[in-house]
């Protein structure tokens, strides 16, 4: 396992370089990355990419549930997007995306509703595959980390609201707006 890197570490906006070797030192960081996603807990990470953990590769992995096996993409390429956009995180009530890089701040993220990727599995590989869905949402926040962006860029870009966890008077968790200025 390996601490998460969190804002405002440069990890996290200089864009990954592309894997060439598929080898032990690979091997190695997808078993960081799969023991760094399974001991996240608050909040649970359904994605991480290796830049979140100081790692500067065009590879991420996704979890969309505890259930769910965990995913290897590397040097992945979002080769097609619907034109027809999600508002903010499908299969969720509160539709706000979130990131282990940047603790207890949300906000809403309007993203392709359908995605195709290229990408290389751990042997290198070649793959082609379409999402929807909370995984397609996934796969496009990770392509982000992987290319320097973070959510938070892409809440601000769309002239979105970003939120942070609070306690209201009985200690109960509530979101609150954050102004910039």
């Amino acid at each position: 396992m390996k601490p998460i890197v969190t804002t405002p570490n440069p990890a996290l906006s200089t864009p990954a370089k592309s894997v060439t070797s598929f080898d032990r030192r690979l091997a190695i960081l997808i078993r960081d990355m799969k023991a760094t996603i399974r001991a996240s807990k608050n909040p649970k990470g359904v994605g991480l990419a290796a830049p979140q953990i100081g790692e500067p590769w065009r590879v991420f992995i996704t979890r969309p549930t505890e259930q769910s096996e965990i995913r290897v993409f590397i040097n992945p390429e979002i080769i097609a997007k619907s034109d027809e956009l999600t508002d903010g995180v499908p299969e969720r009530e509160n539709k706000l995306e979130g990131c282990l890089s940047i603790p207890k701040i949300w906000g809403r993220v309007k993203r392709a509703k359908r995605i195709t990727v290229g990408y290389q599995d751990e042997k290198g590989n070649p793959h082609k595959e379409s999402f929807t869905g909370f995984l397609a949402t996934i796969i496009q926040h990770e392509t982000d980390h992987i290319n320097g962006v973070l959510f938070v860029q892409q809440v601000l870009a769309q002239k979105g609201k970003l939120y942070q966890a609070a306690k209201d008077e009985e200690g109960k968790e509530i979101l609150e707006e954050v102004t910039i200025s």
